[in-house]
Order: C-alpha cells, then structure tokens, then sequence
C-alpha cells in the first residue's frame, strides 16, 4: 500500500519540525509520501520542510487561508496514495504507525479509519491532564468511545485515514469545523462506506493548548453537535446530551447544598475523587490528577455550554446555523 500523509499547518514550523523528525524514524518498509499545505501562514514552515528534502519524500505547498478542512481537501487533491492519513500539525508519531495501520488494512476492507491519541513523556503536566480528560473513560472521551463501540466509529481529523475512492467520492471535508470530521464520517455511511478504529495505530497529540484555549476548543465542540444532529437526525444520540446534563445538575446539587441536602452534591464529589484516583494509577503524578480534575470541570461545562447554545438557537429560535453560528463555518 502507498500512503500520503496530510498534514495542514497555520503558523506552527516548531510543530512540524518535530512531527517531520517522528516520520523519519518510521519502521515501515515501503515508500510514502509527506504532503505539507501551508495554509495562509504568516511564519512559514518552508525552510523547516526543506531540511527534510533528503531524508523524506516530502512536499510544501502553499495556500492562501481556507481553514483546516480546505487545505486537508488540496492536499488529497495533489497527493498520490491509495490512502490519505491525514494529521494535526501538533502531533508526534509512533515510529510503528504505518506498520500498524497496514497490518490492520491488510485484514480489514475499510475505506475510513482512526487511532486513539496518547500522552508522549515530553508534554507538560497541564497537556498531559487535558489528554486524559480527552481519553479518559470516565469522562466524554469514555462516553465517546462506549457509544461508538455500539455504533460505528467516527475517526476524529487529527489522526484519520481515507482511502483515494472514499476522499473522491465524497469530495472530503465540508466547511464546518469543528465538526467537519463526523460530518465526513457520516456521509461516507451513506455512501456505504465503511470506517473503523485501529487501536494500535494512536499518536501523540499534543493539544497545544491552555485552560482558556481548552474551554474555547470543546465549547466549539459543543456547538458543533447541535449542529450535525440537524443535518443529520438519524444518527444523533442521546449521550451526546451527558455533558449539558452533567453541568446543569452540578448547577442543581449546589442548590440543594445551600439548601442542607447533601446527597446529590455528594455524587459529584464521589465522580471527581474516582477520576483522581483512577488518574493516579495511570500517571503515578499527585500534581496531573489535580489538574485533571480541572481539566475535566472544563470539558464538561465547555462542551454542555455549547450545546445547549447551539441547540436553543437551532430548535427553539429555528435559526439557521450559518447565520446563527458563522463562526462555526469557512467560507
């Protein structure tokens, strides 16, 4: 198999310098292809491309800013693999990772696939936190998964495979984001496509991001799943719904605390401790249990905060989300 892998980026040469460094090392025995689109950057990474020139099959291309989804979609256009993986600039790879996905896609017949994402020993303990909100399954990442182990998986953009067949077919990523990468999930289902997770083909993903930037990333987040479950009713489901409901009930045990009953509040107390310990096991780190504590609070209240946002403007006010929501669309 021939693999091209996409790799947009905006204004991050840092990132792609270790991200180019990771795929050096890869221990898979064939070519592959490196296809870089530089979208609308004001610092750009070509220099830092060039220095791989000899040690990869590496391309630059330069584009005038469209957004994530767009320069994934130009850099299938001018790639030439059976299938496109496509990458988030912030993310470090295993040296086994294309062993692995070719090992899976040999006894698997898929046209779309995803791995998960890990913590590399390098991040800071606040990324490493945040990691663990994200993949944890005790929080969204855990409901994400569950629900998806019942359904069909949705690969997530920052690790997502696609055959050339599926990419043309259904023309890639629409304009939406975040959310564009469901949204692609779910017409390749209609399309008959297939998708899958490859459990062993994960990635370090950095998460280049602090707490305000975190709550900004998975409020959007929420804002998005309104969204898709308009466009989409078929396939909305109601665990989307456990992080607004998480948040409004936490609101409501505060209330009954002032108010002497105890129980309710007692419950989120009993939630957060069994995430910090479970934390604790996994990192050995007092200090990035703590923080994913926060970090979790975080999510859930983003991420419910959004939703409940969208969802009032598209089916109480029947706003339509583009003029509702135009932050949540490319041009």
């Amino acid at each position: 198999m021939y693999f091209s892998f996409i790799i947009p980026v905006y204004n991050r040469p840092d990132e792609i310098d270790e991200l180019l460094q990771s795929l050096v090392h890869q221990t898979y025995n064939n070519d592959f292809e490196i296809v870089v689109v530089e979208d609308g950057s004001t610092v750009s990474c070509k220099d830092v491309v060039n220095k791989y020139i000899n040690q990869l099959n590496v391309s630059y291309y330069f584009k005038e800013n469209s957004g994530p989804g767009d320069s994934r979609n130009y850099g299938m256009t001018v790639a030439k693999g059976d299938y496109f993986i496509i990458l988030d600039s912030d993310c470090i790879i295993p040296e086994n990772y294309l062993t692995e996905v070719e090992k899976f896609l040999t006894d698997n017949n898929v046209d779309c696939f995803g791995g998960p994402d890990a913590a590399h020993d390098s991040f800071s303990d606040v990324q490493k936190a945040i990691n663990q909100t994200m993949t944890s399954v005790l929080t969204t990442g855990g409901i994400r998964g569950a629900s998806e182990k019942l359904g069909k998986f949705q690969p997530r953009s920052f690790n997502m495979g696609i055959s050339k067949e599926a990419f043309e077919a259904s023309g890639g990523f629409g304009k939406i984001h975040p959310g564009e990468d469901p949204d692609l999930s779910i017409r390749l289902w209609k399309m008959n496509y297939t998708t899958a997770l490859i459990p062993n083909a994960h990635v370090f993903h950095k998460r280049r991001i602090d707490w305000e930037k975190f709550y900004k990333q998975v409020n959007k987040f929420g804002k998005a799943r309104p969204i898709l479950n308009k466009r989409y009713p078929e396939y909305s489901k109601i665990t989307y719904w456990f992080p607004a409901v998480f948040m409004v009930g936490f609101y409501i045990s505060l209330l009954f605390l002032i108010a002497g009953i105890n129980a309710f509040f007692y419950c989120y107390a009993l939630y957060f401790l069994a995430l910090f310990i479970e934390t604790l096991v996994k990192t050995k780190s007092l200090k990035i249990s703590f923080l994913t504590i926060i970090a979790t609070f975080i999510q859930f209240f983003g991420y419910g905060a959004g939703f409940l946002y969208s969802y009032f403007l598209l089916n109480i006010k029947k706003q339509d989300p583009q003029i509702a929501m135009p932050e949540m669309f490319f041009k």
